[in-house]
């Protein structure tokens, strides 16, 4: 009567792993969607090294225009007028203090605050500017110019 004592038990045989290649269609999508976002991230990069780097051209083209120290320094002051009023339109019309606050204000360091922002204001009209008091403005403009330009706070 017992039968199923006799009869020759097997284990469970379990169906064999799905192979790891190729994966599963979610797998693909996500994949792209990674690569789209890498492609998206290294064109905008592209895009503001290439636009950090035709404003900097152009600044350096408008003060080596300049002939003197002093002509420079206007060029400077120009240029910083030029890219604070793409930021906001109110910066054409300040004046002095103001204007070198102005400057300073969302800089990554305060320059203009002492003898650089003197010689900004005043290095134009001065007859003899010192070329090493001027190199000094050039360089701290320079930065400041391309934050302006570029729209950073």
């Amino acid at each position: 009567m017992n039968a199923g004592a006799s009869l020759p038990l097997r284990d469970i045989h379990e169906p064999v792993a799905p192979p790891w290649w190729p994966p599963a269609p979610g797998w693909w999508l996500v994949a792209g969607l990674v690569l789209a976002a890498v492609v998206v991230v290294a064109v905008v990069i592209w895009r503001r090294a290439r636009e950090s780097r035709a404003l900097l051209r152009l600044f350096d083209e408008e003060v080596e225009r300049a002939t003197d120290p002093a002509a420079r320094v206007a060029a400077i002051s120009a240029l910083l007028r030029r890219a604070a009023r793409e930021r906001d339109a109110q910066a054409a019309a300040l004046q002095g203090g103001d204007w070198l606050a102005f400057l300073d204000r969302g800089a990554s360091e305060p320059v203009f605050d002492g003898r650089l922002g003197q010689l900004l204001l005043e290095g134009g009209y001065r007859r003899n500017v010192p070329a090493a008091d001027a190199e000094a403005l050039q360089a701290a403009a320079r930065t400041r110019f391309l934050e302006l330009a570029r729209g950073r706070r």
